[in-house]
């Protein structure tokens, strides 16, 4: 029997096999909006300094997520403590524009509510209503959260960046604070305005207040370290959020998942090591406070 038809049968086969699993690699990101070698802005306050400056942080896992869906990309952190609306909206160029993203997710409202009176009033009506006070004496114009979040968004439009918004996540995991009930506004806000300007929307806070009523423990933290920062389920939750809005569906986040399993190891040893070193410089401290001065 002659081979050479069996032979190009098989490599036939062999071909088609890999033309399928192309296609499906294709497919199976095609519908992610973020494409590979772009960069991507993450501007917001402590909560995204600490997405990148943790070795979990949320943004370095969104980073991870899409590399592990054949999408790499880029950082471009822009988070600093502290910050509400009206300093993202002072330091947006230095910090986001002048970079060169294609992409920037913001994430804005916290600080603003959860500085109570030295925060930033929603609209004109409410900061008629209440006396604010600046934080610092170099803090920007207050503004209102409505025009500076606005003006945030149009100026990084103008400058051929896409945006993602990030509703706030929660003040305090009690979900009956008054913090969240005073961030509610907030948010509904920036769901009109992505609804407005047709933008990706990654509702967190509606993310965190289902998962916060799933785990039904009144009284403990258990996506925050202290009711706003993220520990390491906050940080993968966020990160979900985000993913979600650029696109992923449920198998490219299970994708996303299994990369981060060994970043949230070494996150856990990296703190681990931390929490050795201080605890070995505090006793030191007392050894050298206890010992008898000389004379």
């Amino acid at each position: 029997m002659n081979s050479f038809p069996l032979r190009l049968c098989t490599r036939l086969a062999r071909a088609a096999v890999t033309f399928s699993a192309v296609v499906l690699a294709t497919s199976a990101s095609a519908d992610i909006a973020v494409k590979s070698g772009e960069k991507i802005g993450f501007l917001g306050d402590s909560i995204t300094a600490a997405g990148w400056g943790n070795p979990a942080g949320y943004a370095k896992l969104v980073v991870a997520g899409l590399a592990a869906n054949g999408v790499p990309v880029e950082a471009a952190p822009a988070g600093i403590g502290g910050h509400k609306s009206n300093d993202m909206l002072a330091r947006l160029d230095r910090d986001v524009i002048s970079r060169d993203p294609q992409w920037m997710t913001l994430s804005c409202g916290v600080n603003d509510v959860g500085h109570g009176n030295k925060g930033v009033p929603l609209n004109d009506a409410q900061a008629a209503a209440n006396p604010y006070e600046q934080r610092t004496p170099s803090e920007p114009d207050k503004g209102t959260y409505e025009k500076n979040i606005t003006a945030i968004v149009d100026r990084a439009l103008a400058a051929g960046i896409k945006v993602v918004i990030l509703t706030a996540t929660v003040i305090k995991e009690d979900l009956g604070s008054d913090e969240n009930h005073r961030l509610a506004p907030y948010n509904e806000f920036l769901r009109k305005l992505a609804k407005e300007k047709k933008l990706p929307l990654a509702d967190l806070n509606a993310l965190f207040q289902e998962r916060i009523k799933a785990a039904n423990q009144p009284g403990k933290n258990v996506f925050t370290s202290d009711g706003v920062h993220m520990n390491i389920a906050g940080n993968k939750l966020m990160a979900t959020g985000v993913l979600q809005a650029f696109g992923l569906n449920a198998a490219q986040i299970k994708k996303a998942e299994a990369a981060w399993v060994p970043i949230e190891k070494l996150a856990a040893e990296t703190a681990h090591r931390a929490a050795e070193a201080k605890a070995k410089a505090d006793a030191e401290r007392e050894a050298r406070a206890a010992r008898p001065v000389e004379r």
